[in-house]
C-alpha cells in the first residue's frame, strides 16, 4: 500500500473494460485521482509520435501501464487484419520508445495468450512462446502484442528500460463489450443468451464446434495481477496472468445458458473456426514471483457479468 501513494500512473486504455478495473485498483491501493492520468483517444492517438511524446511530457508518470489496443474476437481480427497489427504495433512502439526517451522507470506491458504457437502443449508454459506460429485466425493481434515483448527486451538490454511483459488470458466481467461485431466469447455468449430469452426465441448459435477449449479470467483479478506485477516483477522473462481454468467451449456455452435462463437449443455453425484447440495457462510463475492468484469463482464471475449486462444494456 506504501507503493502506490508516491507513484504518478499513465494508464492507458484506462477508460476501457480492462483499464477501468486497474483505476479502481489503484484508488484502493491509495493512488488519488490527480496521479491517475487516463489518455482519451479523442485527445490523443498512441499511433502518433508526436502526440504520445506531449503525452509524456505533460503527465509526467513514473510509471506506465500500457493496457490500449484494438482487441475482439476471432471474427473482428480475421475481418481486419491489418487493422490489428497495425494500432497494436504501433501503439506499443511509439509507447515504449517514449517512456525510455523520457526514462520512466517501470512500464508494464498487457501482452495476449493467444500469441501462444497453435502447437505447443498444454498448460502454456512461458518458455513456449517462441516455439511455433500463433493460430491463424488471431496471428495479426497475437504477433503485434509479440512485437512488444522484443522491443521491450531489447530496450531492457541496449538503454536499461525496466519492462514487465505479462500474457493475460481472456477476460469477462462487468463493463466488457457486448457489441456481437467485435465481443469475445463471454460477453457474445451473454447477449446471444439474454436476449434470446427475452424475445422468446427457441435456438441460438454458436460458432465452431465447441470441442475447444479456453481459460478465462474475471477482469478485476487480471487488474490485482498487474498491480501486483507492478509493484514486484523485474526481470524481461514474459510471465503469465491467468486463472489455470480450462473449460469447453461447448460446455461454457451450456453453463452460460443456464446462468441466463435460456432454456433454449444450441446450434452449431461448423462453417466457423473453433480457433486454437486448447488454450490454458500455467500460473505457477506468478505465484511464485509475485504471489499472485486468481480468486474469483467462475460461475460468480459470469453471474456478475450477465447481471451487468441485464441492468445496463438500454444505457449502452
Amino acid at each position: 500500500m506504501s507503493f502506490w501513494p508516491q507513484q504518478r500512473v499513465l494508464v492507458t486504455g484506462g477508460a476501457g473494460f480492462l483499464g477501468s478495473f486497474v483505476v479502481d485498483a489503484l484508488r484502493a491501493r491509495g493512488c488519488s485521482d490527480t496521479n491517475i492520468i487516463v489518455p482519451r483517444s479523442c485527445d490523443c492517438d498512441l499511433r502518433d509520435r508526436a502526440a504520445v511524446a506531449q503525452l509524456f511530457h505533460d503527465a509526467r508518470p513514473t510509471l506506465v501501464l500500457h493496457l490500449a489496443g484494438t482487441s475482439g474476437g476471432i471474427g473482428a481480427i480475421r475481418d481486419h487484419p491489418g487493422k490489428f497489427f497495425y494500432d497494436n504495433a504501433v501503439m506499443g512502439i511509439e509507447l515504449l520508445d517514449q517512456a525510455h526517451r523520457s526514462q520512466i522507470p517501470k512500464v508494464v506491458i498487457a501482452g495476449t495468450s493467444c500469441a501462444y504457437p497453435k502447437s505447443a502443449p498444454i498448460p502454456l508454459r512461458e518458455e513456449s512462446l517462441w516455439n511455433g506460429y500463433p493460430e491463424p485466425n488471431t496471428a495479426p493481434y497475437a504477433m503485434a502484442k509479440m512485437a512488444l515483448l522484443v522491443q521491450s527486451q531489447a530496450y531492457r538490454q541496449e538503454f536499461g528500460l525496466n519492462t514487465a511483459y505479462l500474457v493475460l488470458v481472456n477476460m469477462y466481467g462487468p463493463r466488457d463489450n457486448f457489441d456481437l461485431a467485435s465481443s469475445n466469447v463471454i460477453p457474445a455468449l451473454i447477449r446471444k443468451c439474454v436476449d434470446a430469452r427475452e424475445r422468446g426465441d427457441k435456438f441460438i448459435e454458436c460458432w465452431g464446434t465447441g470441442v475447444a477449449t479456453r481459460e478465462f479470467l474475471y477482469v478485476a483479478d487480471a487488474a490485482d495481477g498487474i498491480l501486483l506485477a507492478a509493484e514486484h516483477y523485474n526481470k524481461p522473462e514474459p510471465i503469465n496472468i491467468g486463472s489455470g481454468l480450462e473449460i469447453s467451449i461447448r460446455d461454457l456455452v451450456n453453463l452460460i445458458a443456464r446462468l441466463a435462463r435460456f432454456t433454449g437449443e444450441i446450434r452449431w455453425d461448423t462453417t466457423k473456426p473453433d480457433g486454437q484447440l486448447r488454450r490454458c495457462v500455467d500460473v505457477q510463475k506468478a505465484a511464485a514471483e509475485f504471489g499472485y492468484r486468481a480468486t474469483t469463482n467462475f460461475e460468480n464471475g459470469l453471474r456478475a457479468t450477465i447481471q451487468w449486462y441485464e441492468e445496463n444494456r438500454t444505457k449502452r
